[in-house]
């Protein structure tokens, strides 16, 4: 981690895209990949995840291409055939064969159909607020994904992530306003969902009979009064992964590894821990 900038990591060639990665610890290793709010990046996302996993195992949280510090190479294709290109080749640049994998929302479809597509290469999935099946764009995740850079829409959006008023305020919504701003971000960002955004949910669909195919133990977790991701998205994975389990937090938005982050982090080092 870089001390003047706690978003920097390391950078390492991951399928010709210099990638920003934060990594931790050793042992068996756990990926995390951040969700798609504007501004996003792995450290804010992870930020209190990534030293409490990392006393017990490799942690590695990427910047997937187009969000945070990682390039933007000209040209680039985003979609989530793309994406699963870019986590495989973080993993196969930092040597990892197979790897728990954490995903949310947006990165939980990703984390998903990486799962599906290389199997082999996922040990246990865990999966939250995620995206992945068919649910009608909530007005919550339309405001996300059609953001226009101001602090005060920045802030509103804060006010629909957090259950928990009391997360936000007006310093963090100019830190992420701020981060939305960096050059090329919003760039980046207004070419992955222009609207209608619907087509951008179904687009992150796996099929069903792949999701029931998937051999995994899969960790579910979800805000009860999440209003980017609906619980019934969360719910359907569960009736469709075999191996599924479903952990819902009451009084928790779409932030439960903010809003809930101490009991959260404990789900994970119990599920991943299992022998």
């Amino acid at each position: 981690m870089n001390s003047s900038n706690p978003e920097l990591g390391r950078r390492v060639q991951a399928g010709g895209i210099a990638t920003n990665v934060h990594e931790r610890g050793s042992g068996e290793p756990v990926f995390l990949i951040h969700g798609s709010g504007p501004g996003v990046t792995a450290w804010a996302n992870w930020r209190l995840s990534l030293p409490v996993l990392a006393e017990r195992f490799r942690v590695i949280a990427p910047d997937m291409v187009g969000f945070g510090e990682t390039e933007r190479p000209a040209g680039q294709r985003y979609d989530m055939a793309a994406w699963v290109d870019h986590a495989l080749g973080v993993m196969d640049a930092l040597d990892i064969e197979r790897t728990n994998l954490v995903g949310n929302s947006f990165g939980g479809a990703l984390a998903l159909a990486l799962a599906i597509r290389a199997p082999q290469r996922v040990k246990r999935l865990a999966l939250m607020g995620s995206v992945g099946v068919p649910f009608p764009i909530t007005p919550g995740l339309d405001a996300v994904w059609g953001y226009q850079p101001s602090i005060e829409t920045m802030r509103g959006l804060l006010d629909v992530f957090a259950f928990d008023r009391g997360l936000v305020n007006d310093e963090l919504a100019r830190l992420r306003y701020e981060a939305s701003i960096q050059p090329g971000r919003q760039e980046a960002f207004a070419q992955m969902f222009p609207a209608p955004r619907q087509r951008w949910v179904d687009a992150m669909c796996s099929a069903e009979a792949d999701i029931r195919a998937l051999p995994h133990e899969t960790l579910i977790v979800h805000g009860r009064e999440d209003r980017v991701i609906p619980l019934a998205t969360s719910q359907r994975l569960l009736e469709l992964i075999p191996r599924a389990e479903l952990h819902v937090f009451g009084r928790c938005g779409h932030w439960t590894q903010i809003e809930h982050a101490r009991r959260f982090n404990e789900l994970l080092l119990n599920f991943f821990g299992q022998p």
